[in-house]
């Protein structure tokens, strides 16, 4: 097993894999005519697709969750709503 300390990481990694997968799957699907062989036109584009995704998730994460801390209210668990 992985430790826990790479989680961010490894996260990032599946994330950005399976997210340029489809967006390149998607991309290459609608541009190809036909009889073109999608499967290696496709592999090639993700790879590609991948070098890029994977390092942008690691960078680009931490500041995401830093803008959504900010545009997220937090809940306020010290009133209630009480019953009449």
């Amino acid at each position: 097993m992985i430790p826990q300390r790479f989680a961010p990481i490894l996260f990032g990694f599946i994330l950005s894999g399976l997210m340029s997968a489809i967006v390149s799957g998607i991309a290459t699907y609608r541009v190809l005519p036909p009889d073109a062989p999608f499967f290696w036109i496709w592999l090639s584009s993700w790879l590609s697709a991948w070098l890029v995704a994977f390092p942008t998730v690691l960078f680009v994460a931490p500041l995401t969750r830093k803008l959504v801390a900010l545009l997220v209210r937090s809940e306020d668990t010290t009133s209630s709503s009480t019953s009449k």
